[in-house]
């Protein structure tokens, strides 16, 4: 996992947002662009990894790909959709499966959106101020 920003370092109480992605360079690129327009930004390469980050920071918004190692995105989706204390975080998956092929799941596991990889930046930020609005309101 990569370093976690302490919330004082963004100031006005600034969104939170867990990315869950195995492909390193995805990884850093979403971050690093949600960090520079004033998200804080926790991220992890593995659903077992997202699972703890997730129960632990209690994130505004979790970005979970779907094809992640220890434990896939959309079981990942259904523990935390199970438990009290994360259930209401709104979960995007972030796929490159075609949507045809696991939407039911995604559904039944109580995803809240689904984004299409490959996706730019300007795409995943346009998402994540849809659900959470601009950065430190």
């Amino acid at each position: 996992m990569s370093a976690v920003p302490k919330r004082a370092e963004f100031p006005g109480g600034s969104k939170t947002v867990l990315i869950v992605e195995d492909q390193l360079e995805m990884r850093a690129i979403h971050a690093a662009f949600l960090q520079h327009h004033g998200y804080r930004v926790l991220a992890t390469g593995d659903g077992i990894e997202g699972l703890r980050v997730a129960r632990e920071e209690r994130p505004d918004l979790i970005l979970m790909d779907i094809s992640v190692p220890g434990i896939d995105g959309i079981r990942a989706t259904e523990q935390l959709k199970q438990d009290p204390s994360t259930r209401g975080i709104p979960v995007v998956i972030v796929s490159a499966l075609p949507y045809g092929s696991v939407g039911r799941r995604v559904l039944d596991a109580g995803c809240d959106g689904w984004v299409s990889k490959p996706c730019a930046p300007h795409r995943l930020l346009e998402e994540v101020r849809r659900r959470l609005g601009d950065p430190g309101r």
